[in-house]
């Protein structure tokens, strides 16, 4: 499979049934720049690991989600998994906690970034410490993530009203990416990108993994340690519907090649 957006083409990989993106740091950092930076358009990225992949197996409406999106590989698990259906890892862990900072820092050009998501302390912390981290971009935070979501169209009309860039989202998934997939359009910023627990991380919880060990993709080891009993199911499952996808014939078309476009008209 193949995504193209301008001038950048990258591979997909099948996992588990979902095309996910083989591009590495400096591709992917290309990529995000290119859409951003379009007069027009609007690209949305997901971010795939083994915890969120467990929920696609048993939310049909959150695959056809993912499938609208463009989905980078997230930890350990999802190298596994294109080890056994590929031969090989993915060329980058491209976890939204690292990507979304680095990929601030790689933007030159100013660029004007909304945000929704976590506690409203949390939201404040975060957009104060991306200013600090990105001084020359405009970081602006629209709402924490527990409005009513009756109000999530005049949620999204203050972003358009902002003329925001980028829209980065932290409502956990599969909420974050259904309420994009629902909300989200084209009108509302030309890259966005749900995020997870991003905002916790940069305001300063102390729970995810220092630096080094994502770099090295052991985040799996850190929380093993850190929560042995639900690292434990959640890898098992996944590791389970890894096999069964493998070797029950559903996966025979995984090298098959088709051709997906980045963002919409």
């Amino acid at each position: 499979m193949n995504l193209m957006s301008g001038n950048i083409v990258a591979s997909q990989r099948d996992i588990l049934g979902l095309p996910v993106c083989d591009l590495g740091w400096a591709e992917a950092f290309a990529f995000a720049e290119e859409v951003a930076t379009m007069p027009f358009g609007q690209s949305v990225i997901a971010f795939i690991n083994a915890g969120n992949a467990n929920l696609m197996i048993r939310d049909p409406e959150y695959r056809a989600v993912l499938e609208r999106q463009i989905v980078l590989p997230d930890g350990h698990g999802v190298d596994i998994a294109s080890m056994l259906f590929h031969g090989r890892k993915f060329p980058a862990n491209l976890t939204g906690t690292d990507f979304v900072p680095a990929l601030l820092t790689y933007l030159a050009r100013p660029m004007r970034v909304a945000m929704i998501g976590a506690q409203q302390a949390t939201l404040m912390r975060a957009a104060e410490n991306f200013r600090r981290h990105a001084p020359w971009h405009d970081f602006l935070p629209i709402s924490d993530g527990f409005f009513d979501r009756a109000a999530s169209d005049a949620v999204m009309e203050r972003v358009r009203e902002a003329n925001a860039d980028i829209l980065l989202v932290a409502m956990g998934s599969p909420a974050q990416e259904k309420w994009i997939d629902r909300h989200v359009g084209p009108g509302h910023a030309r890259l966005v990108l749900s995020v997870g627990n991003l905002f916790d991380v940069v305001s300063g919880a102390p729970h995810s993994a220092p630096q080094g060990i994502r770099r090295l993709r052991l985040e799996w080891l850190y929380r093993l340690v850190k929560t042995p009993s639900r690292l434990g199911r959640a890898d098992l499952s996944f590791l389970y519907h890894v096999l069964r996808y493998k070797f029950s014939g559903t996966g025979e078309a995984h090298g098959r090649n088709d051709t997906a476009k980045a963002g919409s008209p």
